[in-house]
């Protein structure tokens, strides 16, 4: 196999977010407490967990848990999810569909996984770059038609977007879908910041339930505020697919953690009020930030977000974005991202519009300048 190289986003993650007071660029929402969720549980969740045996799990995830996902989707059965973390789920899927000689299509920037594991199994990966427009991103579906051949095995997108925070209407999910079906290859979906819209009536349709060759990929990381659970999960029709993606997950982790499970049927029966939260801590936070970017508009271009907890501004200073990062790191304790570690080109960088803190943090970004 090939060796894969660093995980730019995550060993920069690792350098410096639990050494940083404002992490301004954490692309999940403020976490919930254990007694926060605990005080969500019904009946049947309490006595789960106060009966719960610290064994191995079952390969799929707990039943009552995969009936509780199968609720999320319209056409999907039990049978046809996979319960592990999200990460690990994306690893599992590209080994599982993937190899030499392949081509694979990705919406960019994107979370480094979504392309480099592709490229590791020998599949040729092309970009399919957002568009920066004058006040925000933009996909072009025609590029799409131009560059899809009879090689392509697999379309990999991603709404709402990481880092940009962009979105796309549902004819143009469904045009993507079409120009899939024809050359009969895969779309997987990360979708992992489904729930964190704006306004309900935004989100889209999940890829499980709208094409027979459709993976979705969801969990509690983002729009659940849980990242501590490590618990997400895959959505197809093809349950053959699953099949496969289980039977190579024997040589990972093999199952769950018994009680990550029982706090995830327990958030996922919780979902209306969980997502409410959601949305109410980003709608508070975007308001800050369209305010503090208005004032600083010489400084920075706010590419305003459509979608999901994170955003995708330009620096506009006649400096690097990565210096301009790691003054702050250094001399503010305030972390945001730069644009290189989605291996994208330019002065953008991520900020996340998740965190309770976000106000206090944009203050200090203030200070800076």
């Amino acid at each position: 196999m090939t060796t894969l190289p660093p995980f730019a986003l995550e060993r920069y993650f690792a350098k410096y977010e639990f050494k940083t007071k404002f992490v301004l660029s954490a692309s999940d929402c403020e976490p919930l407490t254990m007694k926060e969720l605990m005080a969500m549980a019904d009946e049947e969740s309490l006595r789960l967990w106060d009966t719960l045996k610290l064994s191995y799990t079952e390969t799929l995830g707990h039943p009552r848990l995969l009936e509780e996902i199968a609720h999320l989707y319209a056409s999907v059965k039990p049978n046809q999810i996979l319960v592990a973390a999200p990460e690990e789920l994306i690893y599992i899927a590209m080994n599982v569909l993937l190899g030499k000689g392949d081509e694979v299509i990705v919406t960019a920037p994107a979370y480094q996984s979504l392309h480099e594991l592709a490229s590791s199994l020998g599949s040729k990966v092309v970009p399919w770059n957002l568009n920066v427009q004058e006040h925000g991103w933009s996909l072009d579906i025609d590029f799409l038609s131009r560059h899809i051949t009879d090689k392509t095995k697999l379309i990999i997108i991603n709404f709402p977007h990481n880092p940009t925070g962009h979105h796309i209407q549902s004819d143009e999910l469904h045009a993507i879908i079409e120009l899939a079906r024809k050359r009969n290859c895969w779309i997987f979906s990360d979708e992992m910041y489904r729930g964190a819209e704006y306004r309900p009536e935004d989100q889209l349709p999940a890829i499980a339930d709208e094409y027979l060759r459709g993976i979705s990929l969801w969990g509690l990381s983002k729009s659940f505020s849980l990242p501590g659970l490590r618990i997400g999960w895959l959505a197809s029709q093809d349950a053959d697919f699953i099949s496969r993606c289980s039977q190579f997950r024997d040589y990972l982790t093999i199952c769950n953690s018994a009680p990550g499970e029982i706090l995830a049927l327990i958030a996922l029966r919780s979902r209306v009020k969980i997502l409410q939260r959601t949305r109410d801590i980003i709608r508070r936070n975007l308001a800050f930030a369209d305010g503090f970017f208005s004032g600083h508009s010489k400084d920075f271009s706010w590419l305003k977000p459509k979608a999901g907890s994170i955003a995708f501004p330009i620096l506009r200073k006649q400096v690097s974005v990565e210096d301009f990062c790691e003054n702050l790191v250094m001399k503010k304790n305030l972390l945001i991202t730069p644009a290189s570690q989605f291996q994208f080109p330019g002065n953008h960088f991520r900020i996340g519009l998740g965190r309770d803190n976000f106000a206090e943090a944009l203050s200090i970004l203030e200070s800076s300048l």
